[in-house]
């Protein structure tokens, strides 16, 4: 069985004004899944009039909270159903998008217990943040019982993603840090992937490149719409990326640390990145396999100095702690504000669920629990 392959499953628009391509969507009624911000922010009503031109109806529900939990997609569940929508369109933040492909996915999964066949609803994904790449993957982040569990599936791609640089202009300061850094974050797993290929490797790269150039900028003026299309994009292009590569252990333990102490995701990342790096490129010993390879790469590509693998990649990590001190990210997790005991009550469990997460198998180097209690003790 030919496992290598590359799938590109949603055709993406992009740029200011992007949104109203929702005039040319074909359909008869919509279910839109929206957060309260795009609604106050007048964002959904845009999408409601748009789809309206083009002969749509809208039902919506705006019931979206951040880390959507199962009592979430049940209540979406029961008006989707009662729906029969043939357009799906998720518009906020990586919770609402991660609350559509939600429903959608039970309400396949449910169909398929019951005997009845679902036929898949026109998917279109509106990011209103620059972070999750979630408008062009098969992955959904749900929190069942206080835990976030992964979802991978095709079923849940969307069809369609438009980047209207419009809709995120309004994004808080802390939340571009936030979800700019989870853009590196996800680009830099798929780089390392054991899955990573050529032509997840090019998206990388360019998505890097972007973040690099563009992140502090956008940081130092949120108004610089060119750097918000430029993150906005280098989103996607590492979205692509990790939807074909699957991501890493930086995933799975911000996974466990953000559930646990209600941190948000991309600043989970951010704190935990060096130390994973570290260990992938296996700092403490030779420095010559094959993540510190490709961490050296990407320190050529950013013109750093690079004749070893060890060099390379030391000088890249520089780079991403020089990156995020500019941003003000904390310099580790006392920082912001755990204690110390509370945070070692909470290693064990914590190692437990990021070795069993669904990002974990593609790490470049298998850790053990205790590997990854000593990256925690390492970020804090």
């Amino acid at each position: 069985m030919i496992e290598d392959k590359f799938i590109l499953k949603s055709k993406v628009y992009f740029n200011n004004q992007s949104l109203q391509f929702l005039k040319q969507i074909t359909g008869s009624r919509a279910f839109i899944v929206a957060d309260s911000i795009m609604e106050t922010l007048g964002y959904l009503q845009k999408t409601v009039d748009y789809l309206s031109e083009a002969g749509i109806s809208s039902e919506v529900f705006s019931g979206v909270r951040p880390d959507p939990d199962v009592k979430v997609i049940a209540e979406g569940l029961k008006l989707y159903k009662k729906s029969s929508a043939d357009v799906l369109v998720a518009i906020g933040g990586g919770s609402a998008i991660d609350t559509a492909k939600g429903i959608l996915y039970f309400a396949w999964k449910f169909g398929n217990i019951e005997g009845v066949e679902i036929k898949k609803p026109l998917f279109i994904a509106i990011p209103s943040t620059s972070g999750t790449g979630s408008e062009v993957t098969d992955f959904s982040v749900i929190t069942s019982e206080g835990e976030k569990v992964c979802i991978v599936d095709e079923f849940i791609a969307p069809d369609i993603a438009i980047l209207d640089s419009t809709c995120i202009q309004h994004v808080p300061q802390r939340v571009v840090v936030d979800t700019g850094i989870d853009v590196l974050v996800h680009a830099i797993e798929a780089y390392v992937s054991t899955k990573a290929t050529d032509f997840t490797d090019a998206l990388v790269e360019k998505a890097i490149k972007l973040i690099f150039e563009n992140l502090e900028t956008l940081y130092k003026d949120m108004n610089n719409f060119y750097a918000i299309d430029r993150v906005q994009n280098a989103s996607c292009m590492a979205g692509m990326a990790f939807t074909n590569t699957g991501l890493g252990i930086n995933h799975s333990l911000a996974h466990a640390f953000g559930g646990a102490f209600h941190i948000s995701h991309g600043r989970s990342n951010a704190l935990l990145l060096n130390a994973v790096m570290e260990f992938n490129a296996d700092l403490a010993g030779s420095a010559n396999g094959y993540a510190a390879e490709k961490y050296a790469k990407l320190a050529t590509m950013l013109q750093l100095p690079a004749r070893t693998s060890r060099e390379g990649a030391v000088n890249f990590m520089l780079a991403v702690d020089k990156l995020k001190k500019s941003l003000g990210i904390e310099d580790g997790i006392r920082g912001l504000g755990i204690e110390q005991t509370e945070f070692e009550d909470a290693l064990e469990q914590m190692a437990e669920k990021a070795v069993l997460d669904r990002c974990t198998p593609t790490n470049p180097k298998q850790p053990s629990k205790e590997d990854l209690i000593q990256i925690y003790r390492k970020c804090y």
